[in-house]
């Protein structure tokens, strides 16, 4: 049961081996739409927070293949057909001599793929989001951890989470607006 005036419900753990903890009783409930909040890296969190490999990689390699045709093809059509220079004996379109352009343009599309792909996949820039209003939540860059279950989870219901939430370690559990 989703409710449209709430984002979710967020509790405060006090260490990394209770939010690891939280997270795995979370999902092995059932819980899906389920993001959690820590002042630093806890290793095994988003495997027990059962998220997927970021999609990132796959859109670098792709913006650097497209890297590596597009300087290939812009070489060869300057060099072998709109404006065919000998040098040396040379043919216009020498292979080896297109690496360091090639290179260059890989490097610049895969970094720019990585930049604007990150800001996609994380759907940035947001200004603010709803977990902000949490009375405790600037603590997650300090010392606190922090579980969010949002309400487009399927099995949300905001008495019954939050309970939940309570009775595994949460504290400071409280309903965010959105």
């Amino acid at each position: 049961m989703a409710n449209t005036n709430k984002w979710g419900v967020v509790a405060e753990f006090d260490s990394a081996a209770a939010i690891y903890t939280a997270a795995e009783k979370t999902t092995a409930q059932g819980y899906t739409h389920v993001d959690a909040y820590t002042p630093f890296p806890v290793h095994g969190l988003d495997r027990a927070l059962r998220q997927g490999p970021s999609h990132l990689g796959w859109i670098v390699v792709c913006c650097g293949i497209t890297g590596i045709c597009l300087a290939q093809l812009m070489m060869y059509w300057m060099n072998a057909v709109d404006y065919p220079i000998w040098v040396s004996g040379k043919e216009p379109y020498a292979w080896p001599s297109t690496i360091p352009i090639t290179f260059e343009l890989m490097v610049l599309l895969s970094g720019l793929g990585a930049v604007f792909g990150m800001f996609g996949l994380n759907k940035l820039p947001r200004l603010h989001h709803p977990i902000f209003q949490h009375a405790t939540f600037w603590r997650a860059t300090d010392d606190r951890f922090f579980l969010a279950v949002e309400a487009k989870d399927p099995k949300f219901d905001s008495a019954q989470t939050t309970r939940f939430l309570e009775s595994i370690g949460g504290k400071n559990v409280a309903i965010v607006e959105d």
